[in-house]
């Protein structure tokens, strides 16, 4: 009894061993993070729908696509 409750935790400890190391591999591939100081943001005219003054910067992927995921950061003027 004591043999068949310890191969099963075994089991189970070595299972879980193994969902962990393809977490990890799984995101060691992935891209990293952006990282995005004042000084490297690409700053642009905004449209024209926002108040004059205004910027743009797309930090990431493509506003004027039709699908995907895009990051924009808009400066605004004062008042």
């Amino acid at each position: 009894m004591k043999r068949n409750l310890l191969l099963r935790l075994a089991l189970v400890g070595l299972l879980c061993l193994a969902g962990q190391l393809s977490r990890v591999a799984a995101h060691s591939d992935s891209q990293p993070p952006h990282a995005f100081t004042p000084a490297t943001i690409p700053w642009g005219p905004a449209p024209p729908i926002v108040p004059p003054g205004a910027q743009l910067a797309v930090l990431e992927g493509d506003p004027t696509a039709s699908s995907g995921d895009f990051t924009v950061r808009l400066k605004m003027p004062d008042g």
